[in-house]
């Protein structure tokens, strides 16, 4: 029985708040929709309250209640975790109402809804860039306050990601094959974040490019590439003492001075078959040169000869002399 009573009384309590929402929901009058939407968003009720206060927005223009309607709009969407809208109606907060004592942590809370509103590492970032501006915002205007304590912490945070998402797309290169990409790749990630966390494995990703590149060269660029490899090698050693990346570095030097080695000896034979294949190449330029100079001797022998004769031709038709007159014999 008392179970029961119980149950009837819940379900009271439960109907009494439907009916309260409904009728605020129809309502027209102000006072009554605030204070009901001021209950749900006591408690927790942030769907609700958000209904109700979406209602007052235009009943409440220009009075002292519009700041407060717009206040906890804001932080009733930041709950329910629509975080870029909650951002955005904090931020018109603080730039709408700067004298309201509450206008610090709106902007505060501006800058946390990009925050939270930040995705994954391997998804759209400009969300992440965003939230790392508004924060350095706030740290500029609100040099000196409490908040500003863990902002560094958040950027620092924010940064992180978008680092790591530039050293997993440059990665993937490597994971690929495509070498000369991921050395490229690497290269801009240390060059856009200086003071990245990654930097060792960064070194190390850069130096395997580097030795993929060397051992599956082409020839004209192998001596260039080993070269650039063994450095990169001392300079991970240097850089990373004792480390399991100088004990790689260490490895791959190894690897790279016995291809260095044997890339010479290669070289060697390369140009000595070079230097045998120029040579009858020449001697055939040669012959070929002889031969063509014999044909062209004898073509202006045999047109020289034929001049000759022209001439004699020539010079016999001038010296024969005229026949002779004949006369007829008077009768």
């Amino acid at each position: 029985m008392k179970k029961y009573i119980l149950g009837l009384f819940a379900v009271a309590v439960i109907s009494s708040c439907v009916s309260q929402q409904e009728k605020a929901m129809k309502s027209a009058d102000k006072n009554f929709i605030l204070k009901a939407a001021n209950e749900n968003f006591a408690k927790k009720k942030w769907k609700n309250a958000l209904a109700l206060y979406d209602r007052l927005t235009n009943l409440v223009a220009g009075t002292d209640d519009f700041p407060n309607v717009g206040f906890n709009t804001a932080y009733a969407n930041y709950y329910d975790k629509s975080y870029k809208l909650a951002g955005h109606q904090f931020k018109n907060f603080a730039v709408n109402f700067p004298k309201d004592p509450r206008a610090e942590e709106a902007a505060y809370m501006s800058a946390l809804c990009y925050y939270e509103g930040s995705m994954d590492y391997n998804l759209d970032q400009s969300t992440t860039e965003t939230a790392i501006n508004e924060l350095q915002d706030f740290l500029t205007n609100y040099p000196n306050s409490e908040r500003s304590k863990n902002i560094s912490q958040l950027i620092d945070e924010l940064s992180y990601k978008l680092e790591f998402k530039a050293y997993e797309n440059a990665r993937q290169y490597f994971k690929m094959g495509e070498y000369k990409a991921a050395n490229v790749a690497l290269d801009n990630v240390l060059e856009d974040f200086p003071g990245t966390k990654l930097r060792p494995k960064i070194y190390d990703f850069i130096m395997k490019s580097r030795y993929e590149l060397a051992t599956k060269s082409i020839y004209d660029l192998k001596d260039e590439r080993i070269e650039s490899a063994l450095s990169y090698t001392k300079m991970v050693e240097k850089e990373l003492p004792n480390t399991e990346y100088s004990k790689t570095a260490t490895d791959l030097r190894a690897k790279l001075e016995k291809e260095k080695q044997n890339f010479v000896v290669v070289k060697k034979q390369t140009e000595a078959r070079i230097a045998t294949l120029t040579a009858r190449q020449k001697k055939e330029q040669d012959r070929l040169a002889e031969k063509g100079k014999t044909e062209q001797q004898i073509k202006d022998q045999i047109s020289n000869e034929k001049k000759a004769m022209q001439i004699q031709r020539d010079s016999a038709a001038l010296q024969t002399p005229p026949p002779a007159a004949t006369f007829k014999i008077q009768r």
